[in-house]
């Protein structure tokens, strides 16, 4: 594994490893998937075409059984993408262990009663998975690259890429224990793609080592020059994507950190000062068991 990604993993009483360290693409924009289904559809094709087709494998049908995943249920799911108002699509390459690769899309209505009873909160949610040996096989250049083919696809609002927890959500206490060790491992993403959809609004979802800033957060930050200008720590680079979009990257390489060696990431700290009038809180939309916990979590670069 990386060096600069923690060799790190939870394993429950039965054996099975439920958490581990790996990368993530996540993207949110403020439309209703009506506006986006195309695009979506072309992500996914974007990914597998980057990952390979025997990456995702399996899927969930309507009543939560695992079906494979062969090319006509691959269709399907384009079809699916295309025709419903608010899809949920998740593809993954295992249904039974710990995945490596996974699509995972939610699409929102933001004329529906939900949306409206939300009101800036509800967003469409795209995200990428990819397992951290993918830096060793491909380079972290072949990563960027693929996170950047997305990005110039989507019309989005915020987004980001790194290292991440891959886990199994759902599972007591494991939430915790993540926001935990991501204090120790800053540059970590603690994944909850299914409730930032509806909590992150046009707001940012913290900071990363890609950091894609869109409408409205760009602009008030006075555009892309403006904010190249506030950035001074050495590696940080901003590049515009278009005429209202940037991404910020912080150094060549995805790093975690490490609070026990000093490695406390200050590119990360410098541009979460700068975007913290932004920063979206999952707790208004899901209440964690402990939610100090997530605040801690939430506020590793500013505390």
């Amino acid at each position: 594994m990386s060096w600069n990604l923690p060799s790190v993993e939870m394993v429950a009483a039965h054996g099975s490893v439920i958490m581990k360290a790996g990368l993530s693409i996540c993207f949110y924009m403020r439309r209703s998937h009506r506006e986006l289904a195309p695009l979506i559809s072309q992500a996914l094709t974007t990914y597998i075409q980057a990952v390979g087709r025997q990456a995702l494998t399996w899927y969930p049908d309507v009543e939560g059984e695992w079906q494979e995943l062969d090319d006509a249920a691959l269709e399907s799911t384009h079809q699916e993408l295309m025709r419903h108002p608010a899809p949920r699509v998740q593809l993954r390459d295992s249904y039974g262990s710990l995945v490596d690769f996974q699509f995972l899309y939610r699409g929102v209505d933001l004329d529906s009663p939900e949306s409206r009873r939300a009101p800036g909160l509800h967003t469409c949610a795209a995200s990428f998975w990819l397992p951290a040996q993918f830096l060793q096989s491909q380079g972290s250049g072949s990563f960027r690259e693929l996170a950047l083919a997305l990005a110039k696809l989507l019309p989005l609002n915020s987004g980001h890429a790194g290292p991440s927890f891959h886990a199994w959500l759902g599972i007591k206490d494991l939430m915790r224990h993540m926001f935990q060790l991501g204090l120790r491992y800053p540059g970590m993403d603690v994944p909850d793609e299914h409730n930032n959809a509806y909590s992150v609004g046009e707001k940012v979802q913290g900071v990363h080592w890609m950091n894609f800033l869109g409408p409205p957060v760009l602009e008030a930050l006075g555009g892309t020059s403006a904010l190249t200008a506030r950035l001074q720590t050495p590696g940080t680079s901003v590049q515009a994507l278009g005429a209202d979009r940037a991404v910020v990257t912080l150094g060549p390489e995805p790093d975690a950190g490490d609070m026990n060696e000093g490695r406390v990431l200050p590119a990360h700290r410098e541009l979460a000062r700068i975007l913290e009038p932004w920063f979206a809180a999952r707790e208004v939309s899901r209440p964690y068991r402990d939610n100090d916990a997530l605040r801690r979590w939430e506020r590793r670069f500013l505390d």
